[in-house]
């Protein structure tokens, strides 16, 4: 049997290897170069813009006019305007209603339900329902508007003519029903994307098992299905609710009309912005609309961690 031979013990220490303070072990020069494009472009596009559109909310700049070429500093005169315009808490509702109604009810609740029947389907049907829900994902937003400006017109409109009406105008009547069914059928594709993927992520030992101690479908909801998704549905929720909060598509419906009836925060700050040439009005509403993310995010990041 050959004898195991070791290396003789000289008494010197050796030196530590040394390992890189990355896990890619690039260290931290070659990794700051390869992010370096990425922070440029975030610079670039999101941080320039915040804070051009936070000093805009500090003066009194317009499209036109003397103010457009000498704009004067005015300070916080454009946020104390604004939280005391009826119309800008009227927009603030509004927003409310179409994010709660379109993305947290709407959304949230219907790609979960589809996601939930197709589960364990196979064949064309699934591919059929996928395909028609993420048509209407990823159609321009301009497009899905003119068929339901076609589906809704009160004259020659599809919806009338299926449910034997003349000359019902829903835009007019309802306008925010209107846009809150619009862009339920237009965003679901998301979520139930996102849920479809977290459904295939519970054991079905533990649905098995709840089945045949004899919970019912609620139960298995509830007490099997749910404490696995639970991040995915908080993340869901957070994505489509602030994508909803700035969502600008309405204006393609309704403008904001009838008689404001459908001005969403993102309608209220072009309708102020640019049809009124108040740009500096409009960027200090755009950085209470930014500070309402914000709080909205934060919710929604510490109800995460919490659950977790």
């Amino acid at each position: 049997m050959a004898q195991a031979t070791s290396l003789p013990d000289t008494g010197e220490e050796r030196p530590a290897r040394r390992y890189s303070e990355d896990a890619a072990g690039l260290g931290r020069l070659r990794a700051g170069a390869f992010t370096a494009p990425a922070l440029a472009l975030i610079a670039v596009f999101l941080v320039f813009p915040a804070l051009w559109v936070l000093y805009l909310g500090l003066t009194n700049y317009r499209l036109t006019g003397v103010a457009a070429a000498d704009p004067q500093i005015v300070g916080v005169d454009n946020f104390l305007t604004a939280l005391g315009n009826p119309r800008f808490w009227n927009s603030t509702w509004l927003t409310v209603e179409f994010v709660a109604g379109s993305a947290v009810i709407g959304q949230a609740v219907l790609g979960f339900a589809i996601a939930w029947m197709l589960r364990d389907r196979r064949g064309p049907l699934r591919r059929i329902v996928e395909g028609i829900v993420i048509l209407a994902w990823i159609l321009p937003s301009a497009v899905v508007a003119f068929l339901w400006v076609a589906l809704l017109d009160p004259g020659d409109g599809t919806l009338n003519a299926v449910l034997g009406l003349t000359d019902f105008a829903w835009l007019l009547d309802h306008p925010m029903l209107s846009v809150i069914v619009f862009n339920i059928w237009r965003g679901t594709a998301f979520s139930m994307m996102l849920y479809a993927a977290a459904l295939g992520n519970v054991p079905p030992s533990h649905l098995e098992s709840a089945r045949l101690a004899g919970a019912s479908g609620w139960q298995q909801l509830r007490d099997v299905v749910f404490p696995h998704i639970r991040g995915h549905v908080l993340t869901n929720l957070l994505l489509i609710s602030l994508w909803t909060f700035n969502d600008f598509s309405p204006f393609m419906l309704t403008a904001g009309g009838p008689d404001g009836k459908s001005e969403v925060l993102a309608v209220h700050v072009y309708n102020e912005a640019v049809r009124n040439g108040s740009l500096g009005y409009g960027a200090a509403i755009s950085t209470i609309i930014l500070l309402i993310n914000l709080v909205v995010a934060v919710f929604y990041l510490r109800l995460l961690r919490s659950k977790r």
